[in-house]
C-alpha cells in the first residue's frame, strides 16, 4: 500500500471513530486524536519527501484550527470538534483542510437547521443568533456593545463530529471520482 492510501485510510478511520463516539457520548476522545495525529505524522515522515509532507500536514492542521477556533470562542462549538478538525487537517494540505472545513460548516448548518425545526424552536434560535450577531454589527457601525447573554436556552446541541466526518468522507469520495 502506498503512503497516500494509508493516510486516507487512517483519516477515514479517524473521522468515523470520532463521529461514532460523538454520537454516543457527545465527546471526542483526546487519545483518539493523539494516536491518529501521531499516525499521520509517522506516515508523512515515512514518505519519499518527509519534510515537505510534514510541513504540508502541519499547514493543514493550522488551517483547520484557525477556521474552527473562532467558532469555539463564540461558544458555537466544543473544543473536541476544533481538535478533530485540526487533526483532519494534519492529513491534508492547507487548501484541502480549508475545503473540508467549509464543507463541514455547511453540513453543520444543515444539521442545526434540522434540529431547530425538529424541536420547533425556530424563534428561540433566531433570538440567540441575533444576540450573538448584534455586538458584531454594532461594532461595524462604530458603536461598542458588550456581548449579551443568550435570551433563550440552547435549542439543541449537535454532535459536530458527524458533520466533520460527513464532509471529510465527501471530500475523499470526490478525490477518487
Amino acid at each position: 500500500m502506498t503512503i497516500p492510501l494509508l493516510l486516507e485510510l487512517l483519516l477515514l478511520l479517524t473521522v468515523v471513530a470520532a463521529a461514532c463516539n460523538d454520537l454516543s457520548t457527545r465527546r471526542i476522545p483526546n487519545i483518539l486524536l493523539l494516536v491518529c495525529g501521531a499516525g499521520a505524522i509517522a506516515l508523512h515522515l515515512a514518505g519519499p519527501a518527509p519534510a515537505g509532507a510534514l510541513l504540508r500536514g502541519l499547514g493543514g492542521a493550522a488551517t483547520g484550527l484557525a477556521v474552527f477556533l473562532p467558532l469555539y470562542v463564540l461558544r458555537g462549538m466544543a473544543a473536541g470538534d476544533v481538535k478533530l478538525m485540526a487533526t483532519v487537517g494534519l492529513f491534508l494540505s492547507a487548501g484541502e483542510a480549508f475545503e473540508v472545513a467549509v464543507m463541514t460548516v455547511c453540513a453543520g448548518g444543515v444539521m442545526a437547521l434540522a434540529v431547530v425545526l425538529w424541536n420547533r424552536r425556530w424563534r428561540a434560535a433566531w433570538g440567540n443568533v441575533m444576540a450573538l450577531l448584534r455586538p458584531i454589527w454594532m461594532g461595524m457601525a462604530g458603536a461598542r456593545l458588550a456581548a449579551e447573554p443568550m435570551p433563550h436556552a440552547s435549542v439543541g446541541s449537535l454532535p459536530y463530529g458527524l458533520a466533520i466526518a460527513s464532509a471529510t468522507l465527501l471530500f475523499l469520495a470526490q478525490r477518487h471520482c
